[in-house]
């Protein structure tokens, strides 16, 4: 079996994951990250590469995927496959557009520290999924459920995580393992196109858009999703 270390996105936990690790039980032993109270991505790899195999699969999903990128920077020696979906490579942009994504973070901390936890997922999630699943009350309640195991000051050592990210770039070219990129064909927050670039920069890679999707594509197309890692992983 394929030692497979699994990292969640900003606020999430093994839920995330849930599906993929039952579907592929019979091919993968899977370990799921925790990112606890850590507050850069540096340290979010260290961690993992502290209580992971010799060597290993990796995916990341969303925040989960820089991780990975950040990951594979410090040990390639030790990562045998990358996976990353519904993610991002750029630092944070110069000028406006980066002063408005922090202004955007740090506005939905302010309502998780004076509203709660809860509250700022029930926002957040409107923007995270596909449309057509904003009233599955199942999904949408598993979601706000599994941020609000969190607390917000874990969302604030996220976010700072985030905000000081480095430019995974230069990276890419180096990485010659197979390695999956993959995303929701109606992510808003991670679109299509910076996938289509890394997929086109990594030269090992496979590329999957997966249709009626927005950015929890682990959950809300885990059929899908566990057929393209299956692949991954036998590739």
């Amino acid at each position: 079996m394929t030692p497979l270390v699994l990292v969640p996105g900003l606020m999430c936990d093994r839920t995330v994951w849930e599906p993929q690790i039952h579907a592929l039980s019979d091919v993968a032993e899977c370990q799921v990250a925790d990112h606890g109270s850590l507050d850069s991505l540096p340290a979010f790899a260290q961690a993992i590469l502290a209580n992971a195999p010799p060597q290993f699969a990796l995916a990341g999903h969303s925040m989960g995927g820089r991780v990975a990128f950040e990951v594979f920077r410090q040990a390639p020696e030790r990562v045998q496959r990358l996976a990353v979906f519904d993610t991002k490579y750029q630092p944070l942009a110069a000028g406006k557009a980066g002063e408005e994504e922090r202004a955007g973070r740090y506005r939905l901390l302010e309502v998780a520290r004076s509203l709660g936890v809860r509250a700022m997922a029930q926002e957040w999630v409107q923007g995270m999924v596909h449309p057509d699943r904003k009233s599955d009350t199942s999904l949408i309640s598993a979601i706000v459920e599994m941020f609000a195991r969190k607390t917000a000051r874990t969302f604030e050592c996220q976010i700072r995580a985030l905000l000081d990210r480095s430019d995974a770039g230069p990276l890419l070219g180096q990485i010659r393992v197979p390695t999956l990129i993959l995303c929701g064909r109606e992510d808003a927050w991670s679109p299509p196109t910076p996938h289509e670039e890394m997929a086109a920069r990594i030269p090992s890679s496979t590329l999957a858009i997966i249709e009626q999707s927005g950015h929890m594509v682990t959950m809300e197309q885990p059929e899908q999703v566990a057929q393209a890692m299956r692949a991954w992983l036998a590739a």
